[in-house]
């Protein structure tokens, strides 16, 4: 049986949700989530959403901001509608019922944080929560929504497309290729349904889960880059994965992000001797790009053998912290810490991916019909390092684009309903789940080990064998026996690392988040995206 939809939206973060209820005033929307509605990256965002609100901030600073943090790679017409738009697109957000912080001193006006890379306090936020109740008044508003439904628990496995489906029928495949819908594991039933719908849209996140140390949720995975790549897409600067400087080190508290913001509110890294070490990096110290910041706190533990570094907040009072970072507060103290009178043991971890499916600028991939928003794809406006608080802010802004395109084109599109079901041929039932959790632990530890802050050429040839060998693992594996949704994310994991390595390995220079200690420098030939296809 195949179910059908005018929009197939895979995800149910900020973006796809965005894009669901533009898309549902005039179109039937069914959005797939492998887990629980409201769980994504999304929902664990803490910092905030960056837009020019305060009288004393405009555009151009906002624009130049993003700039000088992307290192020469940010894609102008990006930048400009992401920046210029983006109030308009907050404010439909505070229409829908989100809450953000109001300032004590003048409840009319917005609390506005200061993070890395701003010049300005431009960071609206609902304390220290500020992803999840995006996500909250969200999904109020997809539920209310009569055009929508939501399948959780169903799991992608790959993209349908016109010239797989000639392929599979022996007749000539066309040209230009369109995707037409996709597989997905019910993970309640244990069935594989198949999808229809007239434009398929990526909403997946990213895929932090690559590495050992990340600040993702178990569901970042990159399922929407690599169903992508297997489908045809193009891909572009996959090498630019960014590391979050400050995720908390300790043992009961593992992936817990402790949000830029707290530097912005005058929050110091130092070493366990209590000494600063950041002025040394960067004039801007603790407000430095990111990728400045966490290849500093990379260089010290390395050189001294640390285990982590220390952020101190011990210049404000227990009732500010508490106040103004509620969450943090609780979450440290849940585990000893009081971070009004101990300086918090971070290190860095990977955060997001600046790369993913290329678009143009409105989220449409190389692939007919195929729409790809929020942190599975390279809008441009990130270039080789993400600006803090950008990402929700383009979440919002390509969601209303791509729907707005999606509109215009909506009654020339077919949609296709004679897809082929799945078959599962003489696959059996997995019979050793132990492997692929140890094939899953692996590539976590080289991506870390050989593809991480720091990379050389022959860590990352080192790292591109042994991913060889594992597709090679786990092809065998994935057609032996029946899907589950574990198989699943190890597949595309390591279709990530891949792309990840093939991207890095092009890239012989050292921009933004891509820092290799064989070409230490920046090189003006390499001023440009690395763009990578698989034929199909």
């Amino acid at each position: 049986m195949i179910e059908t939809s005018d929009f197939l939206v895979l995800g149910s973060g900020v973006a796809g949700m965005s894009f669901a209820l533009r898309a549902a005033k005039f179109g039937t929307v069914t959005i797939l989530t492998k887990d629980r509605p409201d769980e994504s990256n999304s929902r664990y965002a803490q910092g905030g959403i960056a837009a020019v609100w305060s009288d004393g901030d405009d555009f151009q600073h906002h624009i130049q901001d993003t700039f000088v943090a992307g290192a020469g790679l940010c894609r102008p017409d990006a930048v400009v509608a992401t920046v210029t738009e983006g109030p308009e697109r907050v404010q439909e957000l505070i229409d829908l019922g989100a809450n953000f912080t109001r300032w004590d001193g003048d409840p009319s006006k917005y609390s506005l944080h200061r993070e890395g890379g701003h010049s300005h306090r431009r960071i609206l936020h609902s304390d220290d929560t500020t992803g999840a109740e995006m996500v909250r008044a969200l999904s109020a508003a997809v539920a209310a929504e009569p055009n929508i439904r939501i399948l959780d628990h169903h799991a992608a496995i790959d993209l349908v497309t016109r010239r797989w489906m000639a392929r599979r029928n022996q007749v000539p495949a066309p040209f230009d290729d369109e995707v037409v819908g996709c597989y997905a594991l019910d993970s309640t039933t244990h069935e594989v349904k198949t999808y229809a719908a007239r434009f398929v849209v990526l909403a997946t996140g990213g895929a932090g889960r690559v590495y050992r140390y990340s600040t993702n949720p178990t569901v970042a995975t990159g399922d929407g880059m690599s169903m992508a790549w297997r489908a045809g897409a193009a891909m572009a600067n996959m090498e630019f994965v960014q590391f979050h400087p400050t995720c908390l080190y300790h043992p009961k508290l593992q992936s817990f992000l402790v949000t830029e913001a707290l530097r912005g509110e005058g929050g110091k890294l130092v070493l366990p001797s209590g000494e600063r070490f950041m002025p040394r990096y960067d004039e801007r110290a603790e407000l430095a790009p990111r990728d400045i910041v966490a290849r500093a706190i990379d260089s010290e533990l390395k050189r001294r053998g640390l285990d982590c570094v220390y952020l101190d907040m011990t210049h404000m009072s227990a009732e500010e912290l508490s106040t103004k970072f509620p969450n943090i507060y609780a979450t440290l103290a849940s585990v000893g810490l009081d971070m009004a009178r101990d300086p918090i043991p971070v290190v860095p971890a990977a955060h997001y991916f600046c790369g993913g499916v290329q678009t143009d600028l409105h989220g449409v991939s190389s692939l007919g019909n195929l729409i790809a928003i929020g942190e599975t794809a390279c809008t441009g406006l990130h270039g080789a390092n993400r600006l803090a608080s950008n990402s929700l802010l383009e979440a919002l802004v390509f969601a209303e684009k791509a729907a707005a395109w999606c509109a215009e084109r909506i009654d020339k599109v077919k949609l296709e309903t004679e897809l082929p079901s799945w078959e599962t041929g003489g696959a059996q039932e997995p019979d050793e789940l132990v492997v692929v959790k140890q094939t899953w632990e692996e590539i976590r530890r080289f991506m870390w080990n050989y593809v991480g802050i720091v990379r050389t050429t022959r860590r990352m040839e080192r790292a591109r064998r042994r991913i060889a060998l594992v597709q090679e693992e786990i092809d065998a594996y994935y057609w032996d026996f029946k899907v589950t949704e574990d198989l699943i994310e190890l597949r595309n994991l390591a279709t990530v690392a891949d792309l990840v390595v093939q991207c890095a390995l092009k890239r012989q220079e050292s921009r933004g988040l891509h820092y290799t200690l064989d070409f230490p420098h920046t090189d003006e030939r390499f001023l440009h995206d690395t763009v990578i296809k698989r034929f199909t």
